[in-house]
């Protein structure tokens, strides 16, 4: 936090090639910070942190009106089709070090692609990978994005029917982490009213995990 009006809420989205990790971060931050394009190989190389402006109208502490800051760090997809996995790992850790060793990481987001059904052990990798970055905690320090929401509702499937119809394996995903997921369309530009449900939802889970941090040094 900078000061008692303003909230800083830090995360990094992780997954698959092609999930639409960038494309997230970009609507999470209104921007378009990160590269995001269909492509036959994995995009991203590095990891890469953006920022917000300030954001209005979300947040309220103590009777007042705070602002919020979100900050997303993009990271190279698991498994990578050019970078070996311990490539990944190691350059997550040290991202994850450089840019939340000091305020701390509120969640990680798993992104998935909504307009595909997933399969038994397709997100093994990822999900092996978060809890050796996370830890033994990770559930409470993890959500799940579906991105693609858009191709669903084109579908004829609103949240609550794709859920009824989603396999058992999202589903035990899903309860794994204690039901923190969000449905986000993937519009080059998502527009502000649903970037505010979707943050809203974002800071109802960091709430419910009574705003704690992982990776944050401490002072002592």
């Amino acid at each position: 936090m900078a000061d008692s009006n303003e909230m800083t809420i830090n995360l990094v989205v992780l997954g698959k090639t092609q999930s639409g990790k960038s494309a997230a971060g970009n609507s999470l931050l209104g921007s378009s910070d990160f590269e995001s394009r269909l492509s036959p190989s994995s995009v991203t190389r590095c990891c890469r942190l953006g920022r917000s402006g300030r954001i209005l109208g979300l947040l309220r502490r103590k009777g007042c009106e705070s602002a919020l800051r979100v900050r997303v760090l993009d990271t190279p997809s698991y498994p990578h089709s050019a970078l070996s996995k311990e490539h990944v790992r190691h350059t997550l850790r040290a991202a994850l070090a450089q840019h939340f060793g000091e305020e701390g990481l509120h969640l990680a987001l798993l992104v998935l692609r909504a307009d595909l059904p997933l399969c038994p052990g397709e997100s093994d990798d990822t999900v092996q990978l978060i809890q050796e970055l996370l830890g033994p905690t990770w559930k409470d320090f993890t959500a799940v994005v579906l991105t693609h929401a858009d191709k669903a509702g084109e579908a004829g499937y609103s949240e609550e029917t794709y859920l009824h119809s989603a396999s058992s394996t999202l589903l035990s995903l899903l309860s794994s982490v204690q039901h923190k997921y969000i449905f986000l369309d993937n519009h080059n530009s998502v527009i502000k009213d649903e970037r505010n449900i979707v943050l809203r939802k974002l800071l109802n889970f960091i709430q419910k995990n009574n705003y704690k941090v992982l990776f944050k040094h401490s002072k002592e």
